[in-house]
């Protein structure tokens, strides 16, 4: 993409991908896409809920984890990539998700949808709660291969965003930035939003410096965020 805006054609199929669905852009490997249609083609099932570190479930697969503001489509993600509807629970009410719930796909990878940080609608407490038990799964879960850190593409990296990217830097968590909802903003602003993520991220030593462009809504950007988490799978 560099410093213009991209020329996207279009918004890519769930299906397919084009080069800018990550950034720096680049073409995608077809073998690599096909890995990943047919990985998450395989049924998916919630596994378990976790709301405190007991209930956490044996830790049998590799974890790829969720994670972002609330109301940034967490929810929404997983269940495009899934190609189900109703897989993760969505809502409009920010801080719905109030425990972390983990979705076994085909028996070979886990999937993780982590509490939105952030407003949401619960007590203090129960906010403190769910906060302290995501910060205790990222530093000590030992199936977890990576965070998806996932930032609304109408406002880019936040303050309430970099805490979240320090405690990951700090466990040596290698985590990924994904751009949601890109089909609400301008192909010039959704350009300059990935060039500044892509410059601060260079100073974080364990984000991976590529960022996925995604639309839950118009499922652009889905097929190459598979082939990338395909890569993971047992």
């Amino acid at each position: 993409m560099g410093d213009h805006a991209p020329q996207r054609r279009g918004l890519s199929k769930i299906d397919s991908a084009a080069p800018d669905d990550i950034h720096p852009a680049r073409d995608i490997d077809r073998e690599a896409l096909e890995a990943g249609r047919l990985l998450f083609a395989k049924e998916c099932r919630f596994v378990a809920g976790a709301g405190n570190p007991s209930a956490l479930p044996p830790e049998t697969l590799r974890e790829i984890a969720f994670i972002g503001r609330s109301n940034v489509g967490k929810s929404s993600l997983v269940n495009a990539l899934t190609g189900r509807r109703m897989l993760a629970r969505t809502s409009r009410t920010p801080g719905r998700t109030q425990q972390i719930n983990f979705f076994d796909l085909g028996g070979r990878l886990m999937l993780v949808d982590l509490p939105g940080y952030g407003y949401a609608a619960a007590s203090k407490g129960a906010v403190r709660g769910w906060t302290a038990l995501v910060e205790r799964y990222l530093s000590e879960r030992g199936s977890l291969r990576r965070a998806c850190l996932l930032i609304d593409a109408r406002r880019g990296l936040t303050p309430t965003d970099r805490p979240t990217l320090a405690l990951c830097d700090n466990a040596a968590l290698s985590y990924q930035i994904v751009l949601t909802k890109i089909d609400a903003v301008k192909p010039a602003e959704l350009a300059e939003t990935a060039v500044a993520v892509s410059t601060e991220l260079n100073r974080h030593r364990a984000a991976h410096p590529e960022i996925h462009l995604t639309s839950a809504e118009k499922r652009c950007g889905i097929a190459a965020l598979r082939a990338t988490l395909a890569a993971f799978a047992t």
